[in-house]
């Protein structure tokens, strides 16, 4: 098999290695499409340092079973499937059977990476998004504009969305949002609708899907009072300022973050649903595709977050 490796900051080998033999509940697949993440961003810029190990990355999979360990036995050769694992960035992955699922028919392999949908839509369902809600979403990347089809999907009363980039604006308006703010503009939105004396504009439900401690504070002002914040992006800065004005709303401050695989499973489940339904679409959010030697390529491009870039997937 081949497997592409970090070997320094900004720099990754492909290499040949021996492909594994699946053992009792594991399954061999052959990997057909592996999402490009931001959460890997980080260890490919650094890279493994002196005297350090090389970085295997990616962890949105999809491919098709090719061996299967003597207790798997609901798989079957074949078989397209998705599921949590890696290191996707290969052309072979050896994973445990209780976490892959078949995907509906219909669907290509670059949409059927089910790792990040599942982690949005478990994400989304531990807050009060009912129709009729308000709901903002702050952080249009690949996170926030699938967000924003998840929360369409529910039938909210409206969709406002901010991003500083006019680019992402643009396409959250495409998909259904009501309302597309620049980051500056938040706060004189707000006051304006309460100037006027108009309801509320503030929102039942927001969804931060930024990673940095900016978007938080711009998502802060965003929540009505007794709202639901719900923290999706990827902060991976260890500490992080907290708005302690959200006391004083009583808002109630959601972590999007699901640490139990049975639970991420059953997400999976429903959002590939979505996407066999149509009621998701990733084809607005994938915007590159690249070869196995092109993973370099992929995170420069997330890396200086490029005009017209959403969301690459490699394709081994």
């Amino acid at each position: 098999m081949l497997i592409s490796r970090v070997v320094a900051a900004r720099t990754s080998r492909i290499e040949e290695a021996p492909t594994p033999e699946p053992h009792p509940g594991q399954v061999l697949v052959e990997i057909v499409a592996s999402g490009v993440c931001t959460s890997d961003l980080s260890p490919w810029l650094r890279g493994p340092g002196d005297g350090g190990e090389p970085i295997e990355l990616g962890h949105e999979i999809s491919g098709r079973v090719v061996a299967v360990g003597s207790s798997a036995s609901r798989w079957k050769e074949g078989e397209f499937v998705t599921g949590l694992g890696g290191p996707g960035f290969a052309t072979h992955a050896l994973l445990e059977e209780d976490l892959l699922l078949p995907v509906p028919a219909g669907i290509e392999p670059a949409h059927a990476i089910g790792e990040p949908i599942a982690t949005l839509e478990e994400a989304i369902s531990r807050t009060p998004l009912s129709p009729g809600a308000r709901v903002a979403i702050v952080g249009l990347g690949f996170m926030g504009l699938g967000l924003l089809q998840l929360a369409l999907a529910r039938a909210p009363r409206t969709v406002i969305a901010v991003d500083p980039n006019p680019e992402a604006r643009e396409r959250a308006l495409a998909l259904g949002a009501a309302v597309a703010l620049h980051p500056d503009e938040v706060a004189a939105f707000v006051d304006a609708a309460e100037g006027a004396g108009t309801a509320d504009p503030r929102a039942d439900v927001v969804l931060e899907a930024t990673g940095v401690t900016p978007g938080l504070a711009t998502a802060s002002l965003l929540v009505r009072p007794f709202g639901t914040l719900c923290v999706v992006g990827y902060h991976h800065a260890g500490t992080a300022p907290f708005d302690m004005e959200l006391w004083y709303k009583g808002a109630t401050v959601v972590n999007g973050f699901c640490p139990d695989h049975p639970r991420v499973m059953r997400a999976m489940r429903d959002a590939l649903a979505q996407v066999a339904s149509r009621g998701f679409t990733f084809a607005p959010l994938i915007t590159h595709r690249f070869a196995l030697d092109g993973v370099d390529a992929a995170y420069e491009l997330m890396a200086q977050r490029a005009s017209g870039f959403v969301k690459a997937v490699i394709e081994p």
